[in-house]
């Protein structure tokens, strides 16, 4: 199989038919042997309607449709697992979008032999000051962090060759971030492809301004597990030993002085240089806790199943 179209949607009724014939006649033109994966991410509309009756006249479109709402991110992975053409291709069901863009991401995969091409969409139809400044400012924050020279991260309109996909695991908000988790996967051959970027013909969008708070936070979160995600001791216990070792110099301190400069004084206890001695000392060991904890965890993780399938369409 040369292509899996995978697209996640949530309420988008009014879009799928035109986004599927749209992407028929792109496979078509194209001689392309392709699947499309639709995953319904608890659509209250009739979105799993149209898909199943999409897949009684093309038997190219399979479904997966989630109990409930578990998000983009549990939908892609849920298509990454599915998936079974030699390039795979994710974009999104608001028809913002373009197929036609299909065609030349596939032949940079194949040809140009690319592990990952990113869709760039230079020139937007969003709000200047919602979408366009904040997504300016985000996407450079995670090429700062990252390391990964890409314009837009956020972009749906993604090509990964399949070995990529069924290398990574994508979790709790971390679609934005696909480049990099295949980048610390050890696959650095990412580019980037400017592509059209429509207005939204149908509905509205399903993301507010909290998806760049969350963005930035779980920027956060990938940048800590790039670095030290498989050895937490070594963050955690590089500030144990520094806070332990602020509040034994202190304790140090306190006992010499106590000893033989100034043994008349006033009692230990009442000096502050103490406290701070006990509470860096106290946090240097719950520092090392915790990276004992994280090693732990590490070596006993197991992967656990984030979403519930309900039902599903042409399963192979």
């Amino acid at each position: 199989m040369d292509l899996s179209i995978i697209i996640p949607l949530l309420n988008e009724e009014e879009s799928l038919k035109e986004l599927h014939d749209w992407i028929v006649n792109v496979m078509r033109s194209n001689d392309f042997v392709y699947e499309i994966l639709f995953i319904d991410d608890g659509s209250t509309d009739d979105s799993w309607k149209i898909i199943t009756a999409l897949s009684q006249i093309n038997p190219n479109v399979k479904g997966l449709r989630f109990k409930k709402n578990f998000g983009k991110s549990q939908a892609l992975h849920a298509g990454f697992k599915a998936a079974q053409g030699n390039v795979v291709i994710t974009m999104d069901a608001d028809l913002q979008d373009d197929p036609e863009e299909i065609p030349e991401l596939y032949r940079l995969i194949k040809e140009d032999k690319f592990d990952l091409v990113s869709g760039w969409k230079k020139k937007r139809f969003d709000s200047v000051l919602f979408k366009n400044m904040p997504s300016k400012l985000f996407n450079w924050a995670a090429r700062q962090t990252s390391g990964v020279k890409l314009h837009d991260f956020n972009c749906g309109l993604k090509a990964f060759n399949k070995k990529v996909i069924k290398s990574i695991e994508v979790s709790g908000e971390m679609h934005r971030y696909i480049p990099v988790l295949a980048k610390n996967a050890g696959y650095s051959n990412i580019g980037e492809k400017v592509v059209k970027h429509q207005a939204r013909k149908y509905g509205k969008t399903k993301f507010g301004m909290e998806r760049f708070i969350n963005g930035f936070l779980d920027l956060l979160t990938i940048w800590f597990v790039s670095k030290f995600g498989r050895q937490p001791m070594h963050l955690f216990g590089a500030l144990g030993v520094l806070m332990f070792i602020i509040g034994f110099g202190f304790a140090i301190y306190l006992g010499i002085d106590k000893l033989f400069i100034n043994p008349y004084g006033r009692l230990i206890t009442d000096r502050p240089q103490f406290f701070i001695a006990l509470t860096a000392m106290i946090i240097g060991t719950q520092l090392f806790l915790a990276g004992f904890l994280g090693e732990i965890l590490i070596r006993s993780r197991k992967n656990e199943t984030r979403y519930t399938i309900s039902e599903e369409i042409n399963p192979e």
